[in-house]
């Protein structure tokens, strides 16, 4: 039998150490890398995809046509928790398992997410670039303990953040449309409405889904809810920013910074407005990669890929796909 051909889409998966491809390999399968060092387009998957059985996946499009070119494709595994870029109805009626890495990164986003805020309030990066300069001006940056961080999106990893804000000393709110009281309770956090959280909080950060009711959530009009000393930090999905508003209250001085690990469309463009701005901290979508993390991504999605090779159901599963002629 014909070795299983494997399509690797996501360059962190092959850059962890570990022995996730040693063990495709002696599964005999073929391992094919992506020539993009970034998400695959449609455009750019539809000829990847046409010959191989498996994919590893970063945020690549996977839409209707890629699976409707894709005849061999019986699983696509998601090097990551989101799964915004795939088409799951068009997978399940193509009969293509989808996978993602659930539990495996939400320390390293909290991780990150404490870092970034600590550097907008603290104005750590300004510091290190004057200081590189030869300029001696020490920034006055604010305290964490008198501080009130809003959390829009409250599951695992919004449970992490609060858990390591609180350690410093912050007031936590939050705002999700599936409460959980005693999650909040256990984390000393409280719910409020979305306009109260926005009102009220030094720092917003968001940890919501990508879906169209989250679409834009923090447009012009959220922006103006928002104090004008406050900081908006994002580690969730770019479309849950406008960023053309977000630029626009950042310029005008609405706001007083922003902390963004991900954008509507990655990598930004060198033109993209936020990336000019001084108040701006910008980051390369790496918020859930650690050593840590990329390693248990790496087993998950071999766990995946192996079981739909020997034609069991994937432990983690998003579909339940219709069965098709192989």
């Amino acid at each position: 039998m014909a070795a299983a051909r494997v399509l690797i889409t996501s360059h962190t998966f092959r850059q962890v150490a570990g022995d996730h491809e040693s063990r495709l390999r002696a599964a005999d399968c073929e391992l094919i890398g992506s020539p993009y060092a970034r998400p695959a387009t449609e455009e750019e998957l539809l000829p990847l995809v046409r010959d191989v059985d498996a994919v590893i996946a970063s945020t690549d499009a996977f839409t209707r046509r890629v699976f409707e070119s894709a005849e061999r494709l019986r699983i696509v595994a998601r090097f990551g928790v989101g799964y915004d870029a795939i088409d799951l109805a068009a997978a399940t009626e193509h009969g293509v398992w989808i996978t993602t890495t659930p539990g495996t990164n939400e320390q390293s986003v909290a991780d990150l997410t404490l870092g970034l805020i600590l550097a907008l309030v603290r104005r750590i990066v300004p510091a290190v670039e004057q200081t590189r300069a030869g300029r001696w001006e020490r920034p006055i940056g604010l305290e964490l303990s008198e501080l009130t961080l809003g959390l829009i999106g409250f599951g695992r990893i919004g449970r992490q953040v609060a858990a390591r804000a609180r350690a410093f000393g912050m007031q936590v709110i939050v705002y999700d449309v599936l409460r959980d009281e005693r999650a909040a309770a256990e984390a000393g956090a409280r719910y409020v409405t979305l306009d109260d959280l926005l009102a009220q909080a030094d720092v917003v950060s968001l940890h919501a889904p990508a879906t169209p009711q989250t679409h834009h959530l923090i447009d012009a009009r959220a922006l103006a809810r928002m104090k004008p000393q406050a900081y908006l930090v994002n580690t969730a999905r770019g479309e849950l920013v406008n960023e053309t508003d977000l630029a626009a209250a950042l310029h005008a001085g609405r706001l007083a910074g922003a902390a963004l690990d991900v954008f509507a469309h990655e990598p930004p463009g060198p033109d993209h407005p936020l990336l000019a701005l001084p108040n701006v901290l910008p980051t390369p979508h790496m918020a859930g990669i650690t050593v840590q993390s990329g390693r248990r991504m790496a087993s998950m999605v071999v766990d995946d890929v192996l079981a739909v090779l020997r034609g069991e159901r994937p432990p983690h599963a998003l579909n339940e796909p219709v069965p098709r002629p192989r």
